[in-house]
């Protein structure tokens, strides 16, 4: 649990101060995850799809976009909350990208779009009618967001929009999208770069499939297709040929929403862990009396907490409104293969049972592989920390 003071090192005291009312949000939606999600969490994740009315359910009880400010739907409260929902979330062992959507996607809306849009479409995402999504990579453009190939050309009162995007997070199900294209010719491509929110339904916009993937399978990934999409022009969000410069302010919060879920992760797997490693015994004796299982253990408890103890002094910073580009890409790369690292050691302590579905640790191994994946691959993480050094 994220609480207490926080200090960078050589700056002054940082606190967040948790209050009653946190602690009462945080028994509130424990109390509506096991009521309305965990019984059925295990069918949804079998037919890979989540109901549309557990994301109004999330809405209505105040759990989606809680930072919204109220005139928006929202409840104006600090990004904290969305930690105790992300962190809830994973002691639940539920998957369903709800921070994606509130913490991730609806900040473009709320950051760049107008004051017409943002009273069009936010009290949607709060209440959960209006579910987001946000496509970037495409089949030739991933980590190099420069060279996508997606377009949109003006024409009157519209854009016309033609391309493919992949990996699209909340695809399927999404009621908005916002759609990372170019519409210029600009000598420096990521000059070309805008951001255009796509409603579903509109003409040409092609939800082609929904995409299998190792795991991860709540998530409604998909590929969508953009066939003379006529999107209005009052769509633009913020200014045409700022959409690089747009994505680039909102992925140091991304990164460590990323962050953050593979910390929480590694938590639970870590807890699953050491629990079986108490009870399960061979040759007479609890398997975590065996010195090997007991240094494993050791070894990640220590990751553990050095990854909290890092990931805490972030987000208290993030809290604060710095600039934190180089440190959230070292934790987003480091605590993202620090938690595959436990997934594997976890799994391998279960022995046989760990590669059996009805044990979580199964699903948990196949979950956070992509972790090292999304929101800029691992490689990238260090290439900006190098670029940082000086390199």
């Amino acid at each position: 649990m994220f609480s207490g003071n926080f200090k960078s090192l050589g700056e002054s005291a940082m606190t967040i101060v948790y209050t009653r009312e946190h602690e009462m949000f945080r028994q509130s939606l424990r109390k509506f995850l096991h009521k309305e999600v965990v019984p059925h969490f295990r069918k949804w994740e079998k037919e890979r799809q989540v109901p549309k009315e557990i994301w109004k359910s999330f809405g209505r009880h105040g759990f989606l976009c809680p930072w919204l400010p109220e005139e928006y739907g929202g409840s104006g409260v600090g990004f904290e909350y969305s930690l105790i929902i992300m962190e809830e979330m994973s002691r639940a062992d539920v998957d369903i990208p709800i921070s994606l959507h509130s913490d991730v996607v609806v900040p473009y809306l709320f950051s760049y779009g107008d004051e017409e849009q943002k009273r069009r479409w936010l009290p949607g995402c709060a209440s959960g009618d209006l579910l987001t999504a946000i496509a970037m990579t495409e089949p030739d453009a991933g980590s190099d967001l420069a060279a996508i190939q997606t377009a949109a050309v003006e024409e009157g009162d519209y854009y016309i929009l033609n391309g493919q995007k992949v990996f699209v997070t909340n695809g399927w199900d999404c009621d908005l999208v916002v759609v990372a294209c170019k519409t210029g010719n600009r000598p420096k491509p990521h000059h070309n770069i805008s951001l255009i929110a796509v409603e579903d339904g509109t003409p040409g916009f092609i939800k082609s499939k929904k995409m299998e993937k190792m795991g991860r399978h709540t998530e409604g990934t998909a590929e969508l297709v953009f066939e003379d999409c006529r999107v209005p022009r009052n769509h633009l969000l913020g200014q045409e040929g700022k959409g690089f410069y747009y994505l680039m302010e909102k992925l140091q919060q991304e990164r460590l929403v990323a962050a953050i879920g593979s910390l929480c992760a590694a938590e639970k797997m870590f807890a699953e862990g050491l629990e079986y490693a108490k009870t399960r015994k061979a040759f007479g004796k609890p398997i975590g009396s065996f010195q090997y299982n007991s240094f494993k253990l050791a070894e990640m408890a220590t990751e553990i907490e050095i990854a909290r103890t890092f990931v805490e002094r972030l987000v208290a910073e993030h809290i604060q409104g710095r600039e934190l580009v180089t440190k959230v890409s070292m934790a987003k790369w480091w605590v993202s293969e620090m938690t595959n690292r436990v997934a594997a050691q976890v799994l391998q302590l279960h022995g046989g049972y760990g590669y059996m579905e009805e044990y979580p640790i199964c699903r948990h191994y196949q979950n956070v592989r992509v972790d090292t994946i999304f929101a800029g691959t691992n490689e990238i993480m260090k290439s900006i920390i190098a670029k940082s050094l000086g390199l």
